[in-house]
This record gives C-alpha cells, sequence and structure tokens, in this order.
C-alpha cells in the first residue's frame, strides 16, 4: 500500500500538530514501527516549525507525505526569503544554545536530508526514513 498527500497549509502554528496527526494516521494505518514513526514526527515538527518562525513574507507552505509499506518521504516547501545554509546548518548546536536544534534534530532522526534555500524561491527541507 501506498499513501501520497499534498497539502497547502496557512503559515501558523496551528499547521504544525494538524499536519503530524495526518502523518501519525497515515503510518498507524500501515502499521510503521513505533519508533520509526515518532522519529518522523518529530523531523516534521521542526521542519515545519522552522518555517511557520522563518519564512518570512508568505501566508502559506507546502507539505508532501509519499509513505509506503518499506519507507516514507517527506519534503516541506515553502516561498519565503530563504535561509543560510552555511557550514554550520545541521550541525550539533552549543549546549546552552536556545536556537539551532531543528535541523540538527532532522538530520539526526531521518535519512536522505536534502535542504535548498535561496532568497527568490523559498525553501525546501526533504528526508526520508526506511522501516525494517
Amino acid at each position: 500500500m501506498r499513501m501520497s498527500v499534498r497539502l497547502n497549509l496557512p503559515r501558523e502554528v496551528d499547521s504544525v500538530p494538524a499536519v503530524r496527526r495526518l502523518l501519525r494516521c497515515a503510518l498507524t494505518t500501515l502499521r510503521v514501527d513505533r519508533q520509526a514513526g515518532a522519529d518522523l514526527e518529530i523531523a516534521l515538527t521542526e521542519a515545519c516549525a522552522n518555517v511557520v518562525k522563518h519564512a518570512a513574507g508568505v501566508e502559506n507552505f507546502e507539505v508532501r507525505l509519499e509513505v509506503a509499506d518499506d519507507r516514507c518521504s517527506i519534503d516541506v516547501v515553502d516561498e519565503g526569503t530563504g535561509f543560510d545554509l552555511g557550514p554550520d546548518a545541521g550541525v550539533s548546536p552549543a549546549p546552552s544554545s536556545e536556537r539551532g536544534r531543528g535541523l540538527f534534530l532532522i538530520r539526526a532522526l531521518a535519512e536522505n536530508v536534502r535542504m535548498h534555500s535561496s532568497p527568490r524561491t523559498g525553501s525546501l527541507i526533504h528526508f526520508e526514513k526506511s522501516f525494517a
């Protein structure tokens, strides 16, 4: 079985738990391992929270979920101002830091993480998880 969902969501805080619940329902329906599902929920939450907080200049963002028996692929896309993908993107933040954990967590919990961002086209965060 395979599920494909494409959502256009308002860039607001309430969108984050809504898309997380949708992912949880899809993973439960396909009987995906709870730990793998929890990892994906956290990664998705971080990606969406980054958009809500940082994608200035846009009212909506898009989430694409592809869930199959053996893997899940997620894209979070916005047309905002973009973000700096400098050498520290996704690197472990200092313990005292109050920021910078989102991309680090996504890289730690998911596979095939790709990020693209530019000022005129917005940002894309792609990640996957294979299931045993």
